[in-house]
């Protein structure tokens, strides 16, 4: 309102009347921003953070908001984002594919302790059933 040229004191009224009648709440926008950027992005805890700090959410808001997402959360996000990614690198060099899935997973926010495990293990499934598949194939033979 202030870009727009409003009076001061009319913005400070305004403002004032929304905190009164709950409209503005940073603590309850913290919260739903956080659940719901992590559900639907995948966002790690970092990038969530650092969003609400550029919104100018108060740093104690974002902290709580923030710990809503547990650290088993948090690794079940980033192996989700894997899985699904890991789908469209079909054919290439398990090097290419760690680097584009801990790139991707360090774009969201993920540090390499949670990023290169998760990755590891996505590698390692896509391993076991592509071992699985060559088994079963083996009994029509």
């Amino acid at each position: 309102m202030r870009r727009k040229g409003f009076e001061e004191e009319i913005v400070t009224e305004i403002l004032q009347r929304y905190a009164e009648v709950g409209l503005i709440d940073d603590a309850v926008f913290a919260r739903a921003w956080v659940e719901s950027r992590h559900r639907s992005r995948g966002l790690s805890k970092r990038s969530l953070a650092g969003e609400l700090r550029r919104k100018g959410v108060d740093p104690d808001f974002v902290d709580a908001a923030v710990e809503q997402v547990s650290d088993d959360d948090e690794r079940a996000a980033a192996l989700e984002l894997a899985r699904r990614r890991y789908r469209s690198l079909a054919g290439q060099t398990d090097d290419a594919v760690l680097r584009k899935l801990v790139g991707m997973l360090a774009r969201k926010g993920y540090g390499s302790g949670i990023a290169i495990p998760v990755v590891k293990q996505v590698l390692a499934e896509a391993e076991s059933d592509t071992a699985e598949l060559l088994d079963e194939d083996a009994h029509f033979e």
